[in-house]
């Protein structure tokens, strides 16, 4: 659906020329959501902005649907970008209008005539959950409606492409799973390629396929969710992850070595749905061994679970070692030896 080539914008300035993108390659598959995350100044949302050219490329090619959105005229761009829907951090909604006005708003300028315009409008209120607040101005409407409102403006045209540019960081964490909960549902229905950056890992974990993280303009990794989240690779994908995870595996560990001196400790990586299986219970009921978790979390993402799972294990060796090589003949988590006392 989508492919990325070389893709390289920079800013020149007075003292230096600045890389916000930086020969970038990627390929985005036809029905897929897929994430861009980083932090602050990693050219994420220059990146976005390119896709449908607010932000004109200095090199590289953008091929949308077999068409190169790089190499198109002014009036050709505009009939591509019907093809384009954008969904922005803080609305951009038109304040002198009401909600069905500002959804029918593209479809005025697309030349739409009325009676299929206001067909169109009604659908996409029912769709994205508004039915009721058709006359609403914007300013009579919670953060979270005026976001349903852009979503249902983005769609007006049946687009192909959905680009989300921050679309929930102005939102509180209840209105943003319902507005992740609505893309994921547009995107079943509507078979919509949904392209969606942001700097919270929790978005990319509940709704996305896969995810490239930028730093400095680059992707310095790129995968399955599930696959990235399980084995980060690179410092800043750590980062993320642990603030997804909600702590740091590595803080409480060297107190745990100090306050369990013998027995084995062990991490559990789980991926999949092998997770959801009592895996503790089950070593604690088969072997002559005592079972303490320490520490952990599982979590669920579009692909599937993962986690981690610090155990210690401790009673007779021999049952110990039994007990290890169950796991691993299980093959329900990959197991990592932490410290293996006598």
């Amino acid at each position: 659906m989508i492919v990325i080539e070389n893709l390289t914008k920079i800013y020149k300035t007075k003292k230096r020329d600045i890389s916000a993108v930086d020969h970038l390659n990627l390929s985005i598959a036809e029905g897929e959501i897929f994430g861009v995350i980083g932090y602050s100044g990693a050219g994420k949302s220059t990146f976005i902005r390119l896709l449908n050219r607010l932000e004109e490329p200095t090199s590289g090619t953008i091929s949308i649907d077999n068409k190169e959105i790089t190499s198109l005229g002014s009036k050709d761009l505009r009939i591509a970008r019907q093809n384009i829907g954008m969904v922005f951090q803080h609305f951009n909604l038109l304040w002198s209008r009401t909600v069905k006005e500002n959804i029918a708003f593209p479809l005025e300028v697309a030349g739409i005539k009325a009676d299929e315009r206001n067909k169109r409008v009604e659908e996409l209120i029912g769709l994205v959950g508004l039915s009721g607040r058709e006359d609403a101005y914007p300013s009579e409407l919670s953060g979270g409606q005026k976001q349903r409102v852009g979503i249902a403006r983005a769609l007006a045209n049946n687009p192909k492409v959905l680009l989300c540019d921050e679309a929930t960081s102005a939102l509180d964490p209840e209105t943003t799973n319902s507005i992740l909960e609505l893309l994921v549902k547009i995107n079943k229905e509507l078979n919509l390629t949904i392209v969606l950056i942001t700097h919270e890992m929790q978005v990319i974990q509940k709704i996305c396929n896969r995810v490239a993280v930028m730093e400095d303009g680059k992707v310095v990794e790129l995968g399955d969710v599930i696959e990235v989240f399980s084995h980060p690779k690179q410092p800043i994908t750590k980062k993320f992850i642990e603030q997804a995870l909600g702590f740091n595996e590595e803080d409480g560990l060297q107190d745990l070595l100090q306050t369990y001196e013998s027995g084995k400790i062990l991490r559990l990586h789980f991926v999949g749905e092998t997770a959801n299986q009592a895996l503790v219970s089950q070593i604690a009921k088969k072997f002559e061994v005592e079972v303490s978790i320490l520490q952990g979390k599982i979590s669920q993402t579009q692909r599937g679970v993962y986690g981690t799972l610090d155990i210690h294990i401790s009673g007779d060796r021999a049952e110990a070692e039994k007990a290890l090589d169950y796991i691993k003949e299980t093959n329900t988590a990959e197991v990592e030896v932490i410290r293996d006392a006598e």
